[in-house]
């Protein structure tokens, strides 16, 4: 037999070589992100330019020429002339936040008994952490404490009138205590009621769709404001004589049923996404109508839609700032109330301090929402993996 010559046959394999220098590093990344195309180039030429005229202005006047410390608005000025106080005026004036930081936390509450809002406060980030790490045991003890418990032990801490404790009417709250109780209240409960009105909506039950579309796009036709005065103003026309509700608590129930029509939409939006090989899947299983919404389908579909649940969420944060209108004083509403009625720290620059720390109060939880909200979609995101 002819022997064959195998010489130029590999019999190693070959060490693996790096990738070339102009594929890969910061000058990589630059070119290929920022510099891939002319107009890409021209837009990173614009942007870097912007960014260098904001953000020096930006930070002096947040940072290097504010002002720190001082009892009153003549700290906020920038010399005196002659006896008088100059026409010049600081960068953000900061003793005014600090000296107000009290208000804008709790609003006009009595400051001895503030501690009771600290302690519902340490009592709902001890319940709600757990609930948020994956790996944290006792889930469903953690949530019924924090969904069904939790509330009334703020309800007779935060109100009082019982347990020894003073009471303490709502007109007295303000700040950021409002916002975060009336953003929790519409939160848990636009959830639960925005499933049931995406069921109801798909439901083959003609009476119970029609009120569920009735409802949904009633809502979806008005603004939040409007929904407000309806609860503020018409709610109590709808109760027995004699019967009254509190106003916080009007509006409550406005936000949260104007959250769960637009929940709604968002949910069914999941469920129109599950395939029907599912539902049929569940029905040759022998599974009821709830065990194969809760068990199979409705699972899947608020995986689907966590960006519109969490945008829904930060949506309504952001509009508890609405309540203002009929009298309800959030964070945004008393540092309004700081600005225009205090003569204390009347200056051009207390305005603006003030806003600037409203807003990152609230860029501050919904970015923490937004962050949490794509942890999740990474982490449930096992099905759509290449």
């Amino acid at each position: 037999m002819q022997e064959h010559d195998l010489s130029w046959v590999r019999t190693e394999m070959t060490l693996a070589q790096p990738a070339p220098s102009g594929q890969v590093g910061a000058g990589a990344w630059i070119r290929n992100n920022l510099f891939s195309t002319p107009v890409n180039s021209a837009i990173t030429v614009v942007a870097a330019l912007a960014i260098a005229w904001v953000v020096p202005q930006m930070l002096n006047w947040l940072f290097f020429s504010a002002v720190w410390s001082g009892a009153d608005r003549t700290a906020c000025l920038t010399t005196e002339q002659g006896g008088q106080l100059a026409a010049g005026w600081s960068g953000a004036c900061w003793p005014f936040v600090s000296s107000r930081f009290g208000f804008f936390m709790f609003g006009r509450y009595p400051v001895d008994e503030r501690w009771r809002v600290i302690l519902c406060g340490i009592i709902f980030i001890a319940l709600l952490a757990p609930l948020l790490i994956p790996r944290a045991p006792y889930k469903r003890l953690n949530a019924i404490l924090f969904f069904a418990v939790f509330p009334f032990v703020a309800f007779f801490l935060l109100i009082g009138g019982f347990f020894g404790l003073s009471y303490v009417e709502t007109p007295l709250w303000g700040g950021l205590m409002v916002t975060l109780v009336i953003s929790y209240v519409g939160i848990v409960t636009s959830l639960p009621l925005g499933i049931v009105l995406a069921l109801g909506r798909r439901s083959k039950m003609p009476i119970v769709k029609l009120l569920s579309v009735v409802f949904i796009e009633t809502v979806r036709g008005v603004p939040l404001v409007a929904v407000l005065f309806m609860a503020s103003f018409m709610l109590p026309l709808f109760v027995p004589p004699g019967m009254t509700f509190d106003k916080l608590l009007r509006a409550l129930i406005g936000v949260a049923l104007f959250s769960s029509a637009y929940m709604a939409e968002t949910i069914r939006g999941g469920l129109q996404a599950i395939p029907k090989g599912q539902y049929e899947g569940a029905d040759s299983l022998g599974l009821g109508f709830w065990q194969k919404m809760g068990l199979i389908v409705m699972p899947q579909a608020l995986k689907l839609v966590i960006p519109g649940i969490v945008n829904n969420f930060i949506g309504l944060f952001k509009d508890t700032t609405l309540v203002l209108i009929i009298s309800l004083f959030d964070l945004l509403g008393v540092v309004k109330q700081s600005i225009s009625g205090d003569p204390t720290w009347a200056t051009p620059q207390t305005a603006k301090t003030g806003y600037v720390f409203a807003a990152a109060i609230f860029w501050m939880f919904c970015f923490s929402m937004s962050r949490y909200s794509q942890y999740m979609e990474r982490r449930l995101d096992t099905g759509h993996r290449k």
